[in-house]
């Protein structure tokens, strides 16, 4: 950590180029995404069970799969598949027409491959060079498809309610028939929290099919305008807010051998959170982490599939502030009566080794850092393979750990951001990198860390711009603890000079932006701002994510205190640089951004000159209960924090330009918000700028989103 936390101190990646070429706006917003950005390896996949790999390729202007051996290259490639061979196979089942393109793909097995075409799920063999229906899909009307790989089986959902189909079945099986009207089936609950993003939950063997129940008829309606529409019309938002009643949730479980469906005994009190669901490897139990209201308290139960009983309690964990779980259980794939557990019981991300019966066995993983993934064990169950923090918070690496001596081995060798894909029996490693001086760099490992083929290393795509001279260091928030910040020049830096600086910031939970990774994400706003002659820069506070639970939850009961304290010590580092110009800092962010650059621009009145809040949190009693109850209890708990963070509450301190930016359409952040912000200053004489974007959710995505970059650049340009 020592020799790490000094090469960070001391990194700058200084891009010196012989042109002086410049982004347009929309290089700037969308061009780091598209254009500029290091191509990699299309459509990489690992052939299951073997030591074999595909890719995408395009020979003579044609596409093709390619699939060969690892180090062979291309003369040892085993088989190249075309539009052709599939076109040749298709439409033999099909009497559609022939595919346009090469559909994207999925490996099934070693020797065949699914994709989706013509509104029908398809698998093909690609030693037979033959086509099988798996099932239909229609993603016009089929929403939330899940798709079980052993029985081919799709459940899916239509206006609210559960359907099967199979390639076997006439006509598809409809099995609830009471969703709508506040009656949710099979889609994410609890706002999508606790790592929850599905709703359908197939057993191993495709024979039972566990899915959510939401009940939010209790729930207050929040009306959505559809102003395309004339007039206007409402569709209401079915929106928890902290403090008042929540939605219900429960989990059946139907059985596709008798069609009989069992809704699992969870119990009460209903307003509980259903978390984490996982299948035992022999499809009899479901685990359910089940968190209370407060959420400081969490129990893994488990529950019999064929009848709903409740079974046991495993084990529980307690915190005096929050518990969060985000991962399932992982049972070993060559003992099922072992799973290994994530945990932050010592305040740390880190992996646990369980009994089935809930015994702990072992701490897997330990120290002060955080294991961001847990990539699987051996065939052998010997060694666990994961992705951690352990040799910089800045940094992600892959981790070998001995199972049964706990000795934890790095196989990725070169500093940076690593993501890795392992093979079916973690013999070998897809790495794809980049870092503050390598734009990309893909290649295969071993299980040792020994390279064995560089796939792709491409140069920079940007030696025509004039770049910002960029350095990541660390400061020290007031307890000590280390800030890590990231700071953009402004290009043809003179030191004699004096420049305005533009502070980006989020500094809420799960969210790091700084990491030694290449063109800090590739945004390459910043360096249009610094092109323009602005200096950006951006810190990690405490409440980010990544560092630990101690640092995240540092800011419990009191948002927006803690974390106005950090940006201030990177405000301070700011105005003891002689070429900064104090009197002209403005500040930028988004979402919990937007509640921090309202924060900075009236609790810490007078520091920035200029501020652009975008879909901003204004009062948390009006932000959803899952998010908001966790960091800051409920209102009638925590009055006290709720009124210090309420924005509202600080409107006549308000000094210079603050745009505000919403979504009308934003059913993340209500758009209530920011327009009681704008009444709140009318009250006051408080003057401010405002924008709408009556089309869009809780960002501006797609073409638009250069209209908004626009936007905000020009309002520091005028302003700043």
């Amino acid at each position: 950590m020592k020799k790490i936390y000094f090469s960070f101190l001391i990194l700058a990646s200084i891009l010196v180029q012989a042109q002086d070429k410049k982004f347009t706006i929309t290089e700037a917003v969308r061009g780091g995404y598209t254009t500029f950005y290091p191509k990699g390896i299309d459509q990489f996949q690992w052939v299951p069970n073997s030591t074999m790999f595909s890719q995408t390729i395009t020979d003579n202007g044609e596409k093709k799969i390619l699939i060969q051996e690892v180090a062979k290259g291309k003369n040892g490639a085993t088989k190249t598949i075309t539009l052709a061979d599939i076109n040749a196979a298709y439409l033999k089942i099909s009497d559609t027409l022939p595919l346009k393109n090469l559909p994207n793909f999925s490996w099934i097995d070693k020797d065949n491959i699914k994709f989706y075409a013509n509104e029908l799920f398809v698998s093909y063999d690609i030693g037979n060079k033959t086509c099988k229906i798996l099932c239909k899909y229609n993603p016009a009307i089929m929403e939330h498809p899940e798709l079980n790989a052993t029985s081919s089986a799709l459940a899916y959902v239509k206006e609210d309610n559960i359907y099967i189909t199979s390639a076997k079945d006439e006509e598809d099986k409809k099995i609830t028939t009471d969703g709508g009207k506040g009656i949710v089936y099979g889609q994410a609950v609890h706002r999508n929290e606790f790592g929850i993003d599905k709703g359908l939950f197939w057993s191993p063997n495709g024979k039972m099919l566990a899915y959510y129940r939401m009940d939010e008829r209790m729930v207050s309606e929040y009306p959505l305008y559809n102003l395309k529409e004339r007039p206007a019309t409402a569709k209401e938002l079915r929106y928890p807010v902290a403090g008042a009643v929540s939605h219900h949730v429960h989990l059946a479980v139907y059985n596709t051998l008798n069609n009989q469906t069992v809704f699992l005994k969870t119990g009460e009190p209903l307003e509980q959170y259903l978390t984490n669901i996982t299948w035992s490897p022999d499809n009899k139990i479901i685990y359910i982490a089940i968190v209370n209201r407060a959420q400081n308290h969490m129990w893994l139960n488990s529950y019999n599939a064929e009848t709903g009983d409740f079974i046991k309690t495993l084990f529980d964990e307690h915190n005096e502030k929050y518990v969060e779980p985000e991962h399932g259980m992982y049972f070993l794939k060559n003992d099922p009566t072992k799973f290994i557990w994530f945990s932050e019981r010592d305040y740390y991300d880190h992996l646990y080794l369980f009994g089935a019966d809930g015994v702990l066995i072992k701490q897997l993983t330990k120290g002060k850092w955080v294991v961001t993934d847990y990539l699987g064990t051996d065939d052998k169950a010997e060694m666990l393979y994961m992705i951690a923090t352990a040799e910089s918070p800045l940094e992600r690496h892959l981790y070998c750990v001995n199972i049964k001596n706990g000795k934890m081995q790095k196989l990725s060798k070169e500093e940076g951001m690593h993501s890795f894909k392992p093979n079916s029996d973690f013999s070998l490693f897809y790495d794809d990198f980049s870092n503050a001086v390598t734009p990309r760099k893909v290649q295969l490992i071993n299980n040792e860390g020994g390279l064995l083929e560089v796939l792709a290393n491409p140069e920079s795509t940007l030696k025509e711009y004039k770049m910002a001279e960029t350095t990541t260091g660390a400061l020290k928030a007031n307890d000590g603890t280390p800030l890590y910040y990231r700071l953009y020049k402004p290009i043809n830096f003179d030191p004699n000079k004096k420049y305005p600086v533009v502070v980006y910031l989020y500094n809420g939970p799960h969210l790091q932006l700084v990491t030694n990774n290449w063109m800090g994400g590739m945004n390459l706003w910043y360096h249009y701002m610094a092109q323009n002659g602005y200096a950006v820069f951006i810190l990690d506070g405490r409440g980010s994510s990544n560092r630990g639970l101690n640092f995240e939850n540092a800011v419990h009961g009191q948002l927006g205190t803690l974390e106005m304290s950090d940006q201030l010590k990177g405000v301070e580092f700011l105005k003891s640089q002689p070429w900064v110009d104090a009197a002209r800092l403005g500040i930028h962010g988004w979402s919990f951004g937007g509640f921090m650059t309202t924060t900075m621009m009236t609790r810490a009145a007078g520091t920035f000159k200029v501020g652009v809040a975008g879909g901003p949190v204004i009062d948390w009693g009006l932000y959803e209960i899952m998010y908001t109850e966790r960091y800051m209890d409920s209102p009638d708990e925590n009055p006290v924090g709720y009124k210090n963070a309420n924005l509202l509450n600080y409107i006549d301190s308000l000094q210079g330009k603050l745009l505000m930016i919403h979504g009308a359409q934003d059913n993340v952040v209500l758009w209530q918000h920011s327009l009681l912000y704008v009444e709140e200053a009318i009250k006051k004489g408080k003057q401010l700028d405002y924008f709408v974007y009556p089309h869009h959710e809780h960002n501006v995505l797609g073409k638009d989103r250069v209209h908004l970059m626009e936007k905000v650049s020009n309002y520091f340009f005028d302003n700043l």
